[in-house]
């Protein structure tokens, strides 16, 4: 039986929005071995949910015999890229997005393999853009940029209203030139990402095969979006992060715990490596059962993430949570007295992420202490417990095991 092109895989799984001369990649795929890359902006020391899809693709890919290249901009990262935003991104030291590099290597271990025959290989563009000589590089590469086709790019579009600066307007010939590097070393002609690279992508393969005459070929893969067309995984506290410093090992469980029902098979499908049809089963029922379903998924990102003791950890608190025991709860410690704020407790502990959001909370009918609901933003915490000790209820779905001190 002939081996499946790694294609098949991830258009059965969601994964796939765009393509550019898909035959001929298929082709390229089907000899197997295939370089292809991913590029990661250290913006943050930290990946974050947004860039799972593509982490996932590059880990299926490496099943399926091609050899991963992850890119770090370290040198892009010092231009920004204007994908998807309004505004111009801050700039960061060298320092800080060195610390960044390193952050990310030892997150993508956690997907990608290292070692054996396809090894993933990590790479900085900083190792080459930083050394660049900005006439040679307008000559060598500028010339086959047209600025009317650019400007017409949605990354860019998006940035008109509030104005683009001409070091944003740099990133994409930028992101070129990678594409371009990477295929000079390591023979690398496919570059994969979110959907809201495709510009970047586009015009990376569109510069190899003007400047080298040779094919190449980008992919893109669909966001991660809730049912209304919002990006999933914003939480109270910012972005779902993979670091368990920024989003506890709970926090994420709880997270796809409690995803729409009718999302549930496509984060199963993109975001673990279960199959197919054992993801069909759990999801086939729209009704009650499908809480298992979610459960299953939670552990399974989670432990995907973290780790399996981590992700039963997390299961554990999560039970403890909804009726369990109130060892097994999730836990925080907070430096305040009984007599503070409950809405400052709340901030304290993470379950708001402002005091004015704790006051909306309280004054909705939304928060407990123990049975008793808090009736006003004013309340102290000794009226409601005695002692140091008590657990709090935010909703339905937060419920959170607090300690003073």
């Amino acid at each position: 039986m002939a081996k499946k092109n790694v294609l098949d895989t991830l258009y059965e799984r969601g994964f796939i929005g765009q393509t550019v001369y898909e035959d001929d990649m298929r082709k390229l795929l089907d000899q197997g071995g295939v370089p292809f890359y991913v590029g990661f902006d250290p913006t943050a020391d930290s990946l974050h949910i947004g860039h799972y899809i593509p982490v996932m693709a590059m880990a299926h890919m490496q099943r399926a015999g091609h050899k991963p290249i992850a890119l770090i901009g370290g040198g892009t990262a010092m231009v920004g890229d204007p994908s998807g935003r309004t505004d111009m991104r801050q700039m960061m030291t060298k320092e800080t997005i060195a610390h960044n590099v390193e952050c990310f290597r030892k997150q993508l271990s956690r997907f990608v393999s290292f070692t054996g025959e396809n090894a993933t290989i990590v790479v900085n563009n900083a190792d080459w853009l930083l050394k660049l000589n900005y006439i040679d590089f307008l000559r060598e590469v500028g010339a086959y940029f047209s600025v009317n086709k650019m400007l017409t790019s949605d990354c860019f579009r998006q940035r008109m209203e509030k104005g683009l600066s001409f070091l944003e307007f740099n990133y994409m010939p930028m992101q070129a030139y990678d594409f371009l590097v990477l295929y000079r070393k390591y023979g690398c002609r496919l570059e994969i990402g979110g959907n809201d690279q495709w510009s970047n992508i586009l015009a990376g393969a569109d510069l190899i095969r003007r400047f080298e005459q040779t094919d190449a070929y980008a992919m893109t893969f669909k966001l991660l979006l809730t049912s209304d067309g919002k990006k999933m995984g914003k939480t109270a506290k910012g972005a779902l992060w993979l670091d368990g410093n920024k989003t506890t090992p709970y926090e994420f469980y709880q997270y796809f715990r409690n995803v729409e029902d009718v999302k549930v098979a496509e984060c199963m499908k993109l975001l673990t490596f279960m199959e197919l049809d054992e993801i069909a089963e759990l999801t086939k029922h729209c009704d009650e059962r499908m809480n298992e379903a979610k459960k299953r998924l939670a552990y399974e990102v989670t432990k995907l993430i973290h780790g399996e003791e981590e992700a039963e950890k997390a299961q554990k608190q999560a039970s403890g949570a909804f009726g369990g025991a109130a060892d097994d709860m999730p836990f925080v410690t907070v430096s305040a007295p009984n007599t503070a704020l409950v809405a400052d407790v709340m901030t304290l502990a993470g379950v708001a992420a402002s005091k004015s959001e704790a006051r909306r909370l309280i004054e909705g009918g939304g928060v407990k202490i123990g049975e008793q609901k808090v009736l006003s933003a004013t309340d102290t915490v000794n009226a409601y417990a005695n002692g140091d000790e008590f657990i709090l209820h935010k909703g339905k779905k937060v419920h959170l095991r607090i300690e003073l001190k």
